[in-house]
């Protein structure tokens, strides 16, 4: 028993005092390498604990080693862009002058719902109000909002998803008062022929909408809403 604690005690602070040296990054703020390697670390320390005939040099020689990795990768993807980008990846548009980018989504596997959450997190319900949007490496979302023109509006509104990816949400449909003929009469009225077309599509509370197809600018427009609005 003396022994597990000893063996626990020396690993909490070698384990620390690897963690000082990482930097005070938070988990969130961290490069992929960076988190790889946290990860890593976090297992094999637990080796010598796990079974008492275990060496503790067992679990010490591979988290020294895994610090040193670290070190010597930041300072490398310091002295180099080249090895930043492969280390870290590089900064995606998500959102830019046309609207969603569904191409740079799929590069960084990222789904519509994932933007629109990351945005909601960031304070904006409103897609429509993002000029441009940019997935950094860590993961954060940065946005830069359009210019406001006008008075603000009098009452607050609350943007409600009809169509992600071609997908279409029929509780949010039916919330809206809206059917599905309403989604398609609008889109062809904009040169799209089908929901497979549409990357993202909502409604406000006043009957205005946002549109961003796959493969053309985003739009707004009207839908008037004869029932519903009750979200």
């Amino acid at each position: 028993m003396l022994l597990i604690f000893m063996k626990a005690a020396i690993i909490y602070v070698i384990v620390l005092f690897t963690v000082r040296i990482m930097g005070k990054r938070q988990l969130g703020e961290m490069q992929p390498f960076e988190l790889v390697i946290m990860l890593l670390i976090a297992e094999v320390a637990c080796i010598p604990l796990n079974d008492p005939a275990i060496p503790l040099y067992a679990g010490v020689v591979p988290v020294v080693t895994l610090t040193l990795l670290q070190v010597l990768m930041s300072f490398i993807a310091r002295k180099s862009i080249w090895a930043r980008r492969v280390f870290s990846g590089s900064a995606v548009i998500a959102i830019d002058k046309n609207g969603i980018n569904y191409q740079n989504l799929k590069r960084i596997n990222v789904n519509v719902d994932d933007l629109v959450e990351a945005a909601r997190s960031g304070g904006y319900t409103d897609l429509n109000d993002i000029a441009y949007a940019i997935f950094e490496t860590n993961g954060k979302l940065c946005v830069v909002e359009k210019p406001r023109s006008g008075p603000p509006p009098e009452t607050a509104t609350l943007p409600l998803s009809l169509v992600t990816d071609g997908y279409v949400y029929q509780k949010n449909l039916a919330l809206a008062g809206l059917k599905e003929a309403d989604i398609l009469a609008f889109i062809r009225q904009n040169k799209l022929k089908s929901l497979k077309e549409v990357l993202y599509m909502d409604i406000r509370q006043d009957g205005t909408v946002y549109l961003s197809p796959k493969n053309s600018p985003c739009l707004t427009g009207t839908i008037p809403l004869t029932g519903g609005q009750s979200w």
